[in-house]
């Protein structure tokens, strides 16, 4: 016997196995016509667009490869010379900083006040 919840009596009540599977009398229905496009403009294909900007940079990526798959003993977040060892010593001061205030506060907080 199949159950369903009814919101007449707030207690289960015996019903058939369609119901039992469609709560609150909800019935999946396939729609009968396809949605209206909501763009329905045709799309427009890049070569047919024109004149198109192209990058005028050179491409670096295999000049940064070789920087970066050379096994001289340096780590990859240093191997970039100066502004790497900057940026890793700034973070580092930082985060040594931090973990020491948050030392001190937590020791000046764990002091009884004076009265």
């Amino acid at each position: 016997m199949y159950y369903k919840f009814s919101g007449f009596t707030q207690r289960l009540t015996g019903t058939v196995l369609s119901t039992a599977y469609s709560p609150q009398g909800l019935k999946p229905n396939v729609p009968s016509e396809a949605p209206t496009m909501i763009f329905a403009s045709p799309t427009k294909i890049v070569s047919e667009s024109g004149a198109s900007l192209e990058y005028l940079g050179a491409n670096k990526v295999p000049d940064l490869q070789k920087i970066f798959q050379s096994s001289d003993g340096v780590p990859v977040h240093l191997k970039r010379g100066v502004p790497d060892r900057l940026l890793y010593r700034t973070t580092m001061a930082l985060t040594i900083g931090g973990a020491l205030y948050c030392l001190v506060a937590l020791y000046i907080a764990a002091q009884p006040k004076n009265k």
